[in-house]
């Protein structure tokens, strides 16, 4: 079995876990939301504010979401003894790390659709070139993606993981955040010239933590 055929059937499982549960339509959608109506009811006096601090806003809400729904997938293998399953399959750890966060983008951009809408209606944003939007936040999704899963195995073997894991990914996805929000206000403001710059940082961050899972997820797997 190819390890593409092998990634794909990791992310089929993940996502019929992820299905079966509802965790994103019953927890992770609606945390989104709430996120994004305080941020709005707190600016909401200065409401030439909000275009210009949307994009910052809009990655934090995705960042707090993604972070819920990381952590849950992972707790919800080490529950049902999937974690077990996963070490004695004879998987490649590679192919192990390429499926589960192919799941975990795949969530992350039905989140970021969802939000980009709510943010568009709430803050009363323009598009002005969608291009660089879209590609900002698919090189953005693949970073968060692997950073999290790397870590998510990371701590998933730990008691305290709940509270461990967002201090473990924070530091690591901040030049990711930062990349994604100034790009998405330098396409916001009509300069995409200003955006491409941002967009190939995110790929190298992004080449990094691909590079890292590919190599250190098998043996993190292998420990927990």
């Amino acid at each position: 079995m190819t390890l593409f055929r092998q990634a794909l059937l990791v992310a089929g499982k993940d996502l019929r876990i992820e299905a079966r549960s509802r965790v994103a339509v019953n927890q992770v959608l609606p945390f989104a939301g709430i996120v994004l109506l305080l941020f709005a009811f707190a600016l909401d006096p200065n409401r030439g504010l909000l275009p210009r601090v949307a994009p910052g806003l809009y990655w934090v809400a995705v960042l707090l979401s993604g972070l819920l729904a990381i952590s849950r997938a992972f707790a919800v293998e080490g529950e049902n003894g999937v974690r077990d399953a996963l070490r004695l399959s004879g998987l490649d750890g590679a192919a192990v790390f390429c499926g589960k966060a192919l799941a975990v983008a795949a969530q992350l951009l039905v989140l970021e659709v969802i939000l980009g809408i709510g943010v568009v209606v709430l803050y009363d944003l323009e598009l002005h070139n969608p291009l660089v939007v879209v590609v900002a936040s698919l090189v953005a999704t693949a970073g968060l993606a692997a950073a999290g899963t790397v870590y998510g195995v990371l701590a998933a073997g730990l008691r305290v993981r709940e509270t461990l894991f967002p201090l473990l990914v924070l530091p690591v996805v901040a030049p990711v955040m930062l990349g994604a929000t100034r790009a998405w206000e330098a396409a916001l403001d009509g300069v995409p010239s200003e955006a491409w710059p941002w967009v190939q940082l995110l790929g190298v961050f992004g080449v990094i933590y691909i590079a890292i899972g590919w190599l250190a997820f098998g043996p993190l797997l292998e420990e927990t």
